[in-house]
């Protein structure tokens, strides 16, 4: 098995993706709006990617946060609110936007689960900083970090009871970042002290079963290298300071924040302490690259993916998602 999680090109495997599929054998598989079309077509898709490699607990992964970032649209699929939508019920009732966030969480899984979706790459625990990128903007779940960590947390709670795992990122915070790392990199001047903000929420979530990194240069922390690419960063503040010991994935390797070839990024990435390298726009020619750049998996990276996958678990009926969204929206209704 190779450490890294591929997209795909269509609606369908293609022959040439099947087939190196089969011999690269990818940890999973990371879900795009050009992949999908209707609920039936999705749930053959995700159907048969478990097929190719005969394994029910696969990780296929989507973006499904609601709002701006959402890869299953109406009509077939339901909107869901960004995360500020939390935010603001938690100033006037703060358990009222926890007990929100997670029925809005466990309704939003329904959804993926019907399809064959084992994870969401979801919740963001980025401490939002006023002036900060609009990349994060209302995807933030806050600006205070224990609040941030409590809405997060009924998030993934409420993930889990959809059947879907959450992921915990952008680690170890994108919160302070002025540009947007899609298109190129951020440096943050903060220092130490200021940064135990950032890290606090995730600190709070260490315990969640995935992570994922952000590609954001911390001059306090390693001066050279951004968070996905420094083995300082990912083991002595994600791994120690923060405590985590989930399964960490990359953030996307095509990000303009990385500078090199795909496959090298995929490299640095692995040998920098990610466990897997997220590799999301489904090149045939890189991610030939990538298979042939990685070492096979590393029994510590392969124990933290079995630890996920054990914590897969999904459900088999969503009829009750209406009631569960004519809850959250009694309550969101109280802004």
């Amino acid at each position: 098995m190779k450490p890294v999680i591929f997209g795909l090109a269509g609606l369908t495997i293609a022959p040439d993706e099947r087939a190196f599929f089969a011999e690269s054998v990818p940890a999973g598989y990371i879900l795009f709006g050009r992949n999908i079309d209707n609920r039936e077509q999705l749930r053959a898709l995700t159907d048969d990617l478990r097929a190719l490699h005969g394994d029910d607990r696969l990780p296929i992964l989507i973006d499904q946060e609601g709002g701006r970032v959402s890869r299953m649209k109406p009509p077939h699929w339901l909107s869901f609110p960004p995360g500020a939508a939390f935010d603001r019920l938690y100033d006037i009732a703060p358990a009222s936007a926890i007990e929100a966030a997670r029925i809005n969480a466990e309704a939003l899984a329904l959804d993926l689960a019907e399809v064959g979706i084992t994870v969401d790459c979801l919740p963001l625990l980025d401490v939002a900083i006023p002036g900060g990128t609009p990349a994060i903007g209302d995807r933030a779940l806050g600006q205070e970090p224990m609040r941030v960590a409590a809405l997060g947390r009924a998030v993934l709670d409420g993930l889990k009871r959809g059947g879907v795992l959450g992921t915990i990122k952008h680690m170890p915070g994108h919160g302070r970042a002025m540009v947007d790392s899609h298109m190129e990199l951020p440096r943050v001047t903060a220092s130490d002290e200021e940064l135990e903000q950032d890290i606090a929420p995730f600190r709070a979530l260490r315990t969640a079963e995935i992570g994922m990194t952000g590609h954001i240069l911390f001059e306090a922390w390693d001066a050279e290298r951004c968070a996905t690419l420094s083995p300082t960063i990912i083991e002595t503040v994600i791994r120690q300071r923060i405590g985590f010991d989930g399964l960490l994935l990359s953030d996307d390797l095509d990000m303009k924040a990385l500078a090199g070839e795909v496959p090298d990024r995929a490299a640095r990435a692995v040998a920098a302490g990610c466990d897997i390298a997220l590799n999301c726009w489904a090149r045939m020619d890189e991610m030939i690259g990538i298979a042939d750049a990685l070492p096979d998996i590393s029994d510590a990276s392969r124990a933290r993916l079995d630890r996920a996958r054990a914590a897969i678990n999904p459900v088999h009926d969503w009829s009750h998602q209406a009631e569960l969204l004519a809850r959250r929206d009694a309550l969101l209704a109280l802004v």
